[in-house]
């Protein structure tokens, strides 16, 4: 994704809608690329879900901040700060650690470590607060996860796990988030629109590329 891709003019409440065909792409992309679970080693399945709960249990809620912080809608600061708020009331980082613990998958430092060079960029990222960029990446997070939660069921279902409250959840909630977060995207650029010689998915492939470490892991060279 570059900045050479073009936003044809339309209606304020469509436009954050017209970023959605790009980033549906995306995410069709990355669950294509999704490794068939029956090929994977126990070990490979805890890697995964490992590497998954070092990032999103304690991130989560700093990404979707900034994304809060960084927009200047009144509109669209609601409609995160509901999000957020869902998210600290219904305790979804418990409900995640609950989730891999069960499935015997809790991190350790070596998934800590897999995860931190693209994690850093994705923190480095939504911490300069660009409204715009910050949303469709949300957006384009919260479509992903509705489509990997039924694979990451399906992991600790094979880990032996029984606990799906976390993957019911956001297999459901995270449809509703992203709809909201188009209709997020669409009231900020109304009101701060983004500097034409910025690229709006930066962010997504940032994030696109932590979320393939999650998947699979760094190889060696990678590491290095």
């Amino acid at each position: 994704m570059t900045a050479s891709l073009v936003i044809p003019p339309m209606q304020d409440e469509l436009v954050g809608a017209s970023f959605k065909p790009q980033l549906d792409s995306a995410i069709q992309e990355l669950v294509a690329s999704l490794p068939d679970p029956t090929n994977l080693t126990a070990s490979d399945r805890r890697g995964i879900i490992a590497r998954y709960t070092a990032v999103l249990e304690g991130n989560f809620i700093y990404w979707m901040t900034a994304a809060y912080l960084s927009a200047k809608s009144e509109e669209a600061r609601l409609i995160m700060l509901d999000n957020l708020r869902e998210e600290i009331s219904d305790c979804h980082p418990d409900m995640l650690r609950r989730f891999t613990i069960a499935a015997h998958a809790f991190p350790t430092d070596a998934d800590a470590l897999d995860v931190h060079r693209d994690l850093t960029n994705v923190r480095l990222f939504l911490g300069r607060l660009s409204g715009v960029q910050n949303i469709v990446t949300m957006a384009f997070f919260e479509g992903f996860i509705q489509h990997f939660m039924g694979y990451l069921a399906d992991l600790a279902g094979a880990q032996g796990s029984e606990e799906k409250v976390y993957t019911d959840v956001h297999g459901v909630c995270d449809v509703a988030h992203s709809q909201e977060l188009f209709r997020a995207l669409s009231a900020e650029i109304a009101v701060n629109p983004i500097d034409p010689g910025m690229d709006p998915f930066e962010g997504v492939d940032l994030l696109r590329t932590l979320i393939q470490t999650i998947i699979h892991g760094r190889s060696k060279e990678q590491a290095a």
